[in-house]
């Protein structure tokens, strides 16, 4: 007769990497960058945006969905940016993020390098090209249409290289299948309000069915009019073309950058002209 299996729960502390009690939030061993919201530190597993994994940003609208982005995650990016050299990558924006704006935000206009990629293959290509580049600090990618393997191979690609991966999605995906590590709902938490309110659809832990609201940043109102100063200008003047090469080119005060990330970005670059 065999014998019977006895299973017995590992002493507290002692679970593997990846695992964890249901009741309880999951532990990463890789560092999480805080969101600089506090509220949602709180209910996120390490206290922060995960690093090497996806996060998925779920939104209700497209026309909310460039500034709902940046005042969610602007300060996780710049404080990822401070502590690094490197380019923010922003890949398929649905607008065009404004100078003043990111610097308002901390992070420095001249790191950022924009994308413009039409179709979906061109996207997730220039996505995975800009995670396995070591001068990359961050990754931002628009992905309306994307399958949930094509969602696996950027999920793997983040946890490789210990990359910090945004994808921002419409809100009608949020009972497909999703690969990501973290699944948040975003929405303004008003009429012409900067404050949010953001449910966690999934995380490494037990659901949480509260939404959790986040204030209203501290100079929200500030950027928002530069912001649109800096539209107004910009509509004034002849927009200067965009050329993708440049994101090959060396950034500001790294000269030395290796020629295998220039190669990694140049691929990049030629994915989005298709």
């Amino acid at each position: 007769m065999p014998t019977p299996l006895r299973l017995t729960a590992p002493p507290p502390g002692r679970l593997p990497a990846g695992v964890w009690h249901a009741d309880q939030l999951g532990q990463t061993p890789l560092l999480a960058v805080p969101s600089g919201h506090a509220p949602l530190d709180a209910v996120l597993p390490g206290g922060g945006w995960p690093t090497g994994a996806l996060t998925e940003v779920l939104q209700p609208t497209a026309e909310a969905a460039g500034a709902v982005s940046w005042i969610l995650v602007g300060a996780g990016v710049a404080a990822r940016a401070a502590g690094r050299a490197g380019a923010v990558m922003c890949i398929a924006t649905p607008h065009e993020p404004f100078g003043w704006a990111m610097e308002a935000r901390g992070i420095p206009a001249g790191r950022l390098c924009r994308v413009q990629a039409a179709t979906v293959d061109a996207r997730l290509w220039a996505a995975e090209q800009a995670l396995r580049c070591r001068e990359v600090v961050a990754v931002l990618a628009w992905l309306p249409r994307v399958r949930p393997e094509q969602l696996r191979r950027l999920q793997l690609a983040a946890q490789r290289h210990g990359a910090l991966l945004f994808a921002f999605r419409p809100a009608a995906v949020r009972n497909d299948a999703t690969p990501a590590a973290l699944r948040l709902l975003a929405e303004p938490a008003g009429p012409s309000s900067t404050a949010l309110r953001v449910r966690v659809l999934k995380r490494r832990g037990p659901p949480l069915e509260q939404a959790v609201l986040l204030p209203a940043a501290q100079g929200a109102r500030m950027e928002a009019v530069l912001a649109a100063r800096a539209r107004r200008q910009l509509q004034q003047q002849p927009t200067a073309p965009v050329v993708p090469s440049s994101l090959a080119s060396p950034l500001p005060g790294h000269a030395d950058a290796r020629p295998t990330d220039r190669v990694l970005l140049d691929r990049a670059a030629l994915a989005a002209g298709g």
